[in-house]
């Protein structure tokens, strides 16, 4: 703000006040969550198949890069949405600067979903042979190419892995935010990709083996496990530092995120875990797409609070 005027020297006085209460809302809750289920996919699709015939699977091949495609556009969607002017997105890509964690990300993000709408392309034009007529030049060309998406596939998988950490990078190096550490932060993201990656594949999995929806409700129960245990280990554990102990006291019971947080704790991994473990042997298709919408949402829960937590804490 202007404290005051100088008239003499046309000088401008101001005070720098910090912006006091949440920054990073929701919207960016929804950028991490979109970003999960768009490399989580990729990381699934690419294990199952290794693991089993395609043609155990008839629709992974096309239904992965739609899934992706929409959840990643989602993704920027809601990065561009929380600029404060969208515009200077540009200057990433004409003036980039590449000592910025948010200009590298940036830019392995659109080059991941470039190749995602490759896949997409050959993916749609081999399942649908006479979409656009049987002279449209895209879906030939994308159908002599089809040799072209296991060539693509490693390299997705790959850009995978920094598209869905960068983020923690960008969280650490945020002034005083103890929660925010990069190293827990970055596994955080793995395991919410696997998370969502199996969740939304579950979803889509009517149609499958029954071995292929094994090894989906296997990932989805390791992945809310491990994922649930970093969580309690930063919350039961947090004395040795002050400032992030005063964090987690929004969590803690009385805290103003407390229902919030054992909603999503409860929704996300808890019920899915012990679900996931009952589909194994069983195959239960309705339990294990309960499982995938539960750990969808609880995850989201989950994001939503520890992304806000650390906020309500002064700067000074």
């Amino acid at each position: 703000m202007v404290e005051n005027t100088i008239h003499a020297t046309q000088a401008i006085v101001t005070l720098d006040v910090p912006i006091q209460g949440i920054v990073w809302g929701s919207i960016i809750t929804v950028n991490m969550w979109a970003k999960s289920i768009g490399t989580g996919v990729v990381f699934l699709a690419a294990y199952l198949l290794y693991r089993h015939k395609k043609e155990s699977m008839p629709n992974l091949r096309w239904i992965m890069p739609v899934i992706a495609f929409i959840a990643l556009n989602v993704f920027l969607l809601f990065t561009l949405i929380d600029l404060h002017q969208p515009y200077r997105m540009i200057h990433i890509f004409t003036h980039p600067h590449w000592t910025s964690s948010i200009t590298v990300g940036a830019w392995l993000a659109s080059l991941f979903l470039g190749l995602v709408t490759v896949l997409l392309l050959i993916g749609v034009a081999d399942a649908f042979p006479t979409l656009g007529g049987k002279n449209c030049k895209l879906s030939a060309l994308a159908r002599n190419n089809s040799a072209v998406y296991e060539k693509i596939m490693p390299f997705l998988v790959f850009l995978a892995i920094p598209v869905t950490t960068y983020t923690a990078i960008i969280m650490a190096q945020s002034s005083a935010r103890e929660l925010w550490q990069a190293p827990t932060e970055v596994m955080q993201m793995l395991w919410a990709a696997f998370m969502a990656g199996s969740a939304a594949l579950i979803l889509v999995s009517g149609s499958w083996s029954k071995e292929a929806r094994k090894d989906l409700a296997f990932v989805l129960t390791i992945a809310v496990f491990f994922s649930f245990a970093m969580y309690m280990s930063e919350y039961f554990f947090s004395f040795k530092s002050s400032e992030a102990e005063a964090t987690l006291a929004f969590v803690h019971a009385g805290g103003a995120y407390n229902v919030e947080f054992w909603t999503g704790m409860t929704l996300g991994f808890i019920i899915p875990f012990f679900l996931g473990l009952s589909t194994i042997k069983s195959d239960n298709i309705t339990l294990l797409r309960l499982a995938a919408i539960l750990a969808l949402v609880g995850l989201f829960l989950v994001k939503d609070v520890w992304l806000k937590i650390p906020q309500m804490l002064p700067l000074s």
